[in-house]
């Protein structure tokens, strides 16, 4: 093993992933965090706020898709919306629940609604209890997506639309939905090749 990255968003696994890497590999990892070259131009209030996986997600996308605008829409355990500009400015974005977390919350704070599969529904309402928690949350996050991308276009964008990316662990579910022009399913770990490779 020549070189290892790493891009985590929980802080109490930093100094593990860190040492592992020195003991069973001899190498300092690379650790996406505030300093490391990226190549973008961050415009949050406080960047060092802006999570390591978004910024991997931002340079992955402005690496395969130069010179445009993007929303990146990634489904993890949070889903995350973030835009950035044909300049290479990480301008921002929205943050809520990841579907599968919804779901969590829904068996873990009521009394009786079930753990169930996350799939793409075939109608519009569910007739279970286990078809409309499906449909909920798959409709509810078609519906997000479809208002966030109009509200970013409409505010930062109204000159040139921008090109819609999906990625993430759900990053397939919507595919039918034609919500997004190109699904990337691995834009997190080739964002942080490219990382390594601008830090070397």
């Amino acid at each position: 093993i020549q070189a290892v990255a790493i891009c985590c968003v929980v802080p109490d696994l930093l100094y593990s992933l860190r040492a592992c890497c020195q003991k069973y590999f001899g190498i300092d990892p690379l650790i996406l965090r505030p300093g490391v070259k990226t190549g973008l131009k961050i415009r949050y209030r406080d960047p060092k706020e802006v999570g390591a996986d978004r910024i991997a997600d931002a340079v992955c996308s402005i690496k395969l898709f130069p010179n445009r605008n993007l929303i990146v829409a990634d489904f993890g355990t949070a889903t995350t919306l973030c835009a950035i500009t044909k300049d290479r400015e990480f301008l921002g974005g929205n943050i809520l629940p990841g579907v599968r977390l919804s779901m969590d919350a829904l068996e873990s704070r009521t009394a009786q609604l079930p753990s169930v599969e996350i799939v793409a529904p075939s109608s519009g309402i569910g007739r279970s209890t286990v078809e409309s928690i499906q449909a909920g949350l798959y409709w509810s996050n078609v519906g997000m997506v479809k208002e966030l991308v109009t509200r970013i276009t409409d505010e930062f964008f109204s000159d040139e639309q921008p090109m819609v990316i999906d990625t993430g662990g759900f990053a397939q579910l919507f595919n039918r939905e034609k919500l997004f022009d190109h699904v990337v399913p691995d834009l997190i770990l080739t964002g942080m090749l490219e990382i390594l490779e601008l830090n070397r």
